[in-house]
């Protein structure tokens, strides 16, 4: 087969000679964003206890920073996360430790990545630190495709803008492709993943590179860099603190319970010294602002259980007043099956790879990436992995304790639905074949791999041994079933959720993109209905 010609993203020799000088000899990059950081950022709880904000957001994650920022532009903000700063941790910021925070043996309120293992003995983490995932993961920034945009109902307009708002501040097309990147590259095209699309930001079938957090310099862009762009006025961010729960009033006249605030902990303190922190009140001619839930497809349900709403024989089980039936609070839970393969017949100290280079099938059901991940300070492994990108499989979520800081149970049922059963040997078969191609044998300097199972019989104990994730879990506070299309939760006011839980399917090669998308979009949307609803108060006062 005669491959299309490749042309990827240079710069001019002189900047690439520039790059291996500055990053090999430690030159030092700022380690806050551009330059210094405007917004306030702090972990005394007392400098926020007490005091009242026009909207707290739960969760200074992918979602929740863009969220804040672009809120700040007009109300006060509470942003409140409970890890810590990412700025000066070089396990967050510099490309060359990709990976080392999810081998990290320490797993207490100062690790970045919190480990926990689903009831179905995969092994995962989550972000425990400001920039959430986006700190943490391999930084590949690909968007939705249109069709999921469509689907969910968003404005395409809004969309396009809200995508491009992030994109000009903290993604990045790459200086070069690294040797493996441009190995996987054509080994993609070598077994029939086409067309070649080079560049390419969008969803579409085919081999492309895509953006990165990761700049040319080698240094992460997490979403905390986008807290530059609010008001910092508005904007107060605390870290190092865990929201416990969410405060209530229930109003017997009207029958409608409201969210009025949250209770919060210190992340290494007593789980009982809470503080308070308050929605402000409205005056006549304004609306009242939202506890806003961004803490992840974990975080949120979590949370809102611990809050008491959720299914009442879960919450009697731990004594938490009922607030509000909601069956489906943790349903839904979903994480994209993945198989990884080995392609190197043993550790080497290689420098850590983050993905470059996406291949999505013709029918977009099976997408590709490859990186080298670490396995120790100096061991690595060179992989490829692929992920099913619809899965039907669903699992859930409850309560574990009663702790904030500890991890509830979840279960995926990881290729529970035959579908996804097929979808795995198809998705084996098709790694197999990359692994086997010409131009990783040429790259590793070795003979072609042997086929890792021959029977479809023997590929199905494969799967069903080797399944992992690949970090795209989503679902719990599913939109239709726990929150409304404007992200609402059901019979409470002023509580959204806005992050992962919400999602039914994983956008994209990998949610991030959208995560980011969404927390602009949906501030935007926010601002664009209180000004319409202050006008419409203030034409009520004129008449």
């Amino acid at each position: 087969m005669e491959l299309p010609q490749i042309k990827h993203v240079h710069k001019p020799l002189t900047i690439l000679v520039l790059f291996f000088i500055l990053a090999n000899f430690g030159f030092s990059f700022p380690s806050e964003p551009q330059g210094n950081r405007q917004w306030h950022m702090t972990s005394d709880v007392k400098e926020v206890a007490g005091k009242s904000y026009d909207y707290i957001i739960i969760g200074g994650g992918t979602c929740g920073c863009p969220l804040a920022a672009t809120l700040s532009e007009k109300f006060s903000v509470l942003l409140i996360e409970r890890g810590g700063s990412p700025y000066g941790n070089p396990l967050v910021i510099d490309r060359r430790y990709y990976g080392f925070p999810l081998i990290q043996k320490e797993n207490n309120h100062n690790s970045v990545a919190q480990r926990f293992t689903s009831q179905d003995g995969v092994s995962n983490v989550r972000g425990r630190v400001l920039g959430g995932s986006s700190a943490i993961n391999g930084g590949f920034y690909s968007r939705a495709s249109d069709e999921y945009v469509e689907k969910v109902g968003w404005d395409e307009k809004l969309v396009k803008e809200a995508y491009e708002w992030v994109e000009s501040k903290v993604v990045f097309p790459p200086f070069f492709l690294t040797p493996w990147q441009s190995v996987a590259e054509f080994s993609l095209l070598e077994t029939g993943i086409l067309p070649y699309n080079g560049y390419n930001l969008e969803h579409v079938k085919g081999t492309k590179i895509s953006g990165s957090v990761f700049d040319g310099f080698g240094k992460r862009h997490t979403s905390a860099d986008l807290l530059e762009a609010g008001n910092p006025k508005n904007l107060i961010v605390l870290v190092n603190a865990t929201v416990k729960s969410i405060i209530f009033h229930h109003n017997g006249e009207k029958n409608e319970t409201s969210a009025k605030g949250i209770k919060f902990i210190k992340s290494n303190g007593s789980l009982d010294e809470t503080y308070e922190a308050y929605i402000k009140k409205p005056n006549n001619s304004t609306s009242k602002g939202d506890v806003i839930l961004s803490a992840g497809a974990l975080g949120s349900p979590q949370l809102l259980l611990l809050s008491g709403i959720g299914p009442k024989q879960q919450l009697r089980s731990f004594n938490i007043p009922l607030v509000h039936e909601m069956k489906e609070i943790g349903q839904g839970m979903q994480d994209n099956p993945c198989i990884a393969i080995l392609v190197d017949s043993k550790p080497e100290n290689r420098l850590p790879d983050p993905p470059q280079i996406a291949g999505i099938t013709e029918d977009f059901k099976i997408i590709i990436e490859a990186s080298i991940l670490p396995l120790s300070i100096n061991e690595s492994r060179v992989n490829i992995a692929a992920k099913i990108a619809m899965p039907f499989s669903k699992g859930y979520l409850e309560l574990n304790n009663t702790d904030p800081r500890l991890n509830p149970s979840v279960k995926f049922n990881y290729l529970e639905n035959e579908n996804d059963m097929e979808q795995c040997v198809k998705m084996t078969k098709l790694l197999n074949k990359i692994a086997r191609s010409k131009s990783i044998a040429f790259f590793l300097g070795e003979s072609q791999q042997n086929k890792l199972a021959s029977t479809e019989f023997d590929l199905k104990k494969f799967c069903k041994k080797n399944v992992r994730t690949i970090y795209h879990y989503h679902g719990g506070c599913n939109v239709g079933s726990v929150v409304d299309k404007h992200y609402k939760v059901h019979g409470i006011k002023g509580l959204k959720v806005l992050d992962g839980s919400t999602f039914s399917e994983s956008p994209g090669t990998n949610p991030m993109a959208t995560l980011l998308m969404l927390g602009r979009y949906q501030g935007l949307k926010i601002l664009q209905e209180r000004e319409t609803d202050s006008g419409l108060n203030v034409k009520k006062d004129n008449t």
